[in-house]
């Protein structure tokens, strides 16, 4: 490249030297310092960081996490709708920065359970696309061989989806409290959506939670609707970071990736540090109408705002922004046909995976007139 350059500076005026190495420089950045967007807080005397900064890596894998999301769940939307998707598929479309960013902020020892908006979670915690929507069309090369579906998909340190509405919560503090029982320094994010705040479950976990102090982080995203039904139909107190009330709370952005990383950075250390745990309500959308996704995506969008952000800063390019749109949708479009045309499981694995150590050789069935053979295929399942 130096040659290049020395060569184009030689040909370049004063004038235009100076743009040159304005540009050059800009083009060369590998890290800035952006603002976050502004918090509320609840029982908490400072907020998290007001600035952070951005490195050109980050910058690109974000990019190619959110983008990753998108396509993914544009991909599993056909998938139900052409029916090979059988029950329920609920997706995180627009969401996709309260993930993105909260993952950000994980270490290896941190656990993370959701709602039923899973397949962006299972892949951030390292399932392939290929395996999330093979899962979805209950076939073999599915991260559960099939058996779960778009609701239930796990893999190390991801303890899944959950069709209970708001159950997730109450098994995320016991993952927490686990964490906690065997010394580690880990934090358990629980994750659930606004329709979900009004179960009495989460109150429960939450008294538990703060009476002995574990470190678990209740994440509430905050998408104006619980199934259809407008938050401020449904709850008289639609501040959910408050909802704890002994418990401190934050009230975040959930569209700018960059200010929930900020935020789940503080929640870590909070949690981490003794202090019990700690709600943050993230407010974000989840696309409705065909007029409403027209409008968020010209003013809310995530990964629009993010893109704009990255590119603006001249840590990544437009040419490099087509390439790996290019990648991802090549990535997705292999995985859906996998996802396709793989075999289902054999009825022969009815039994596989019900015990982790089974001791019986024989599963009851329906009747115990009949009983099954036991089939062990954990190790098998495809990541």
């Amino acid at each position: 490249m130096l040659p290049s350059c020395v060569y184009f500076i030689n040909k370049l005026s004063l004038a235009n030297l100076k743009a040159f190495l304005s540009c050059t420089k800009t083009n060369y950045a590998t890290d800035v310092k952006l603002d976050t967007k502004p918090y509320q807080l609840h029982k908490l005397d400072q907020p998290p960081a007001s600035s952070t900064t951005l490195s050109k890596a980050d910058a690109v894998l974000y990019y190619t996490q959110l983008q990753s999301i998108r396509r993914l769940e544009a991909s599993a939307d056909n998938l139900y709708k052409s029916k090979m998707v059988r029950g329920f598929c609920h997706l995180y479309a627009g969401e996709e920065a309260v993930a993105v960013g909260i993952r950000a902020a994980l270490r290896p020892s941190d656990a993370v359970i959701t709602s039923y908006r899973d397949h962006g979670w299972a892949y951030l915690m390292g399932v392939n696309h290929t395996a999330i929507l093979a899962e979805l069309t209950g076939r073999q090369k599915g991260c559960v061989r099939g058996k779960g579906g778009s609701m239930h998909l796990y893999t190390k340190n991801f303890y899944g989806g959950n069709g209970i509405v708001g159950a997730q919560v109450p098994l995320g503090v016991g993952v927490a409290l686990a964490l906690k029982y065997t010394g580690t320094t880990g934090v358990c994010v629980a994750l659930y959506g606004d329709g979900a705040a009004n179960q009495g479950q989460l109150f429960e976990a939450f008294n538990i939670a703060k009476l002995w102090n574990i470190p678990c982080i209740c994440v509430c995203e905050n998408n104006g609707y619980g199934m259809g039904t407008s938050s401020a139909r449904a709850a008289a107190n639609v501040e959910y970071y408050k909802r704890g009330d002994y418990i401190p709370g934050l009230r975040i952005d959930g569209m700018d990736i960059l200010t929930v990383r900020e935020a789940a950075r503080y929640a870590l250390d909070y949690c981490a540090s003794g202090k019990g745990p700690l709600l943050i309500e993230s407010v974000t959308y989840s696309y409705r109408t065909k007029d409403e996704i027209q409008q968020v995506r010209q003013t809310r969008d995530p990964i629009t705002l993010f893109k704009e952000k990255i590119t603006s800063s001249n840590l990544v390019s437009a040419e490099e922004i087509k390439k790996i749109d290019d990648e991802i949708k090549s990535e997705i479009d292999q995985a859906t046909n996998v996802a396709k045309s793989d075999a289902e499981a054999g009825v022969d694995e009815l039994t596989a995976d019900i015990y982790a150590n089974n001791l019986e050789s024989t599963i009851r069935n329906c009747l115990p007139f009949n009983p099954l053979s036991h089939k062990r295929i954990g190790e098998a399942v495809n990541l």
